[in-house]
């Protein structure tokens, strides 16, 4: 006999979190069923706390200038709890020509920085008689052309720092849409910035500006999918350890087969990584662009020392490529948050790895900890050796937006739009950042709860969804 739901949500992770959040601000009484194939919810949300040391195996933060974010916090009761470090006040640097390079936080700072040669800066703003570039360029490709090589290896560090990904591989379209859009729609990324300002003025509308801060918790990102978590009861709206075999659609809903037994819902969220998702909509489409998308891991390699040591004020520091480096840059986690270390101790978390260089994480431990630890002694200048060390890894990959993901978004939509009580969002589909999975699955559970209201009709439905 199977057990019937109104929503069944596959997926325990931020995402899927999300959503089953949102349905019961929004309706205490849905009937609805998380499903999780771990021992535990949070996805790629993992903090280690070892020896007084606080370090996060996944995402370090998110930015606190998202209105759905924001609104998840204050429901939650973890606004109360959670910690910030502004960006205003926590610089960040990029290695480059043997050097730490401080980036300011400003763009009239930015502009008056010696980054790069005046020449290359007049370079930058000729982006404004450039055309728009044709096609699907890459981040590399399109950078060159819009403001010049001369940035380059500052947006290196950027993609580094975020998808450990190789912008010579990840496209524009895909990783900066918001921006590509200003592009095409003024002829130049600065016209259309103006253009905005402009709109914003002759409206009336005053935006103040700030700078946003990294956001946290005393005990580390787990605290966001525990607190979550804390309000869907074990075995009745959530089931642990039940992995899910096949889903398929049937005449009056949806069916899903998992370890636990087959369950049935009126509504389905797939709120997985994006591979995972392609593989259970092999059973409801024969019309996939393709089967999977690239990934890429990192390893992180966490070095605490103790009095006599300090690291540079700020976020951390990022390596680019041309710089040939061991690792891919440091996160000085004391720095950004209290209580991350002992007293008179400082932590730092150096990443492995990437798109690019994926081998370096089958070297033996030893090995690893010891190019790693021979890399920051010589950016860092540190003359000590750490008092703690451990290796940490996700189990789950990035997922990188290279070569056809534009095409995969549009076919996920008319999947969607041709799938009845079909709802897909998880890391990958609309970004990797966890703003990026809260806004998405406050959107999934608003379409839900409108489809469910007699009066919505379904265009008004699928408006709010896409």
């Amino acid at each position: 006999m199977t057990t019937h739901f109104s929503t069944i949500i596959v997926g325990g992770g931020l995402s899927g979190l999300t959503v089953a959040h949102k349905l019961r601000q929004q309706d205490p009484e849905h009937k609805l069923l998380v499903l999780e194939k771990n021992d535990a919810t949070g996805g790629v949300i993992r903090t280690h706390r070892e020896k007084g040391f606080i370090t996060e195996i996944g995402p370090h933060g998110f930015l606190d200038n998202c209105n759905e974010s924001k609104d998840i916090l204050r429901e939650t009761g973890l606004d109360k709890e959670a910690v910030k470090a502004p960006l205003i006040e926590f610089v960040r640097y990029v290695y480059l020509r043997g050097k730490l390079q401080l980036i300011p936080q400003t763009p009239l700072k930015i502009s008056m920085a010696p980054l790069i040669p005046w020449k290359d800066k007049f370079r930058a703003v000729s982006e404004i008689f450039r055309p728009p570039l044709a096609g699907e360029p890459t981040v590399a490709k399109w950078v060159d052309y819009r403001f010049g090589s001369a940035m380059l290896p500052y947006i290196d560090a950027v993609f580094t720092g975020t998808y450990a990904g190789d912008f010579d591989k990840l496209k524009i379209d895909a990783v900066m849409p918001g921006v590509r859009a200003l592009e095409k729609e003024h002829g130049s990324v600065i016209k259309g910035v103006f253009a905005k300002m402009m709109a914003n003025r002759k409206s009336g509308t005053k935006k103040k500006i700030s700078m946003p801060a990294m956001t946290s918790f005393p005990t580390g990102m787990s605290r966001l999918p525990e607190r979550l978590t804390e309000q869907l009861t074990e075995g009745k709206d959530l089931l642990l350890n039940c992995g899910v075999s096949a889903v398929a659609k049937t005449e009056s809903g949806w069916q899903v087969e998992t370890e636990q037994g087959v369950f049935t819902a009126d509504t389905l969220v797939l709120a997985t990584p994006t591979n995972v998702a392609l593989k259970f909509l092999e059973g409801v489409s024969d019309t996939m662009p393709m089967t999977s998308i690239p990934e890429t891991w990192i390893g992180t390699v966490v070095f605490g020392f103790g009095p006599g040591v300090t690291i540079p004020p700020g976020f951390g520091y990022l390596t680019p490529e041309v710089e040939k480096r061991f690792t891919l840059g440091s996160l000085f986690s004391s720095n950004m948050f209290p209580g991350r270390a002992p007293e008179n101790h400082v932590v730092f978390e150096t990443l492995i790895g990437g798109r690019r260089h994926p081998e370096r994480l089958e070297l033996p431990k030893e090995e690893l900890v010891a190019k790693a630890l021979a890399d920051v002694k010589e950016i860092l200048k540190i003359d000590q050796e750490p008092v703690y060390t451990t290796v940490l890894q996700s189990d789950g990959g990035i997922p990188q937006l290279e070569e056809g993901y534009p095409e995969l978004l549009e076919w996920r939509d008319e999947v969607v739009r041709s799938n009845h009580g079909l709802h897909i969002c998880g890391f990958g589909w609309e970004g990797i950042g966890l703003n990026d999975m809260m806004k998405a699955g406050t959107k999934v559970a608003k379409a839900i709860i409108d489809a469910t209201d007699s009066t919505t009709s379904d265009a008004e439905v699928k408006k709010i969804y896409f």
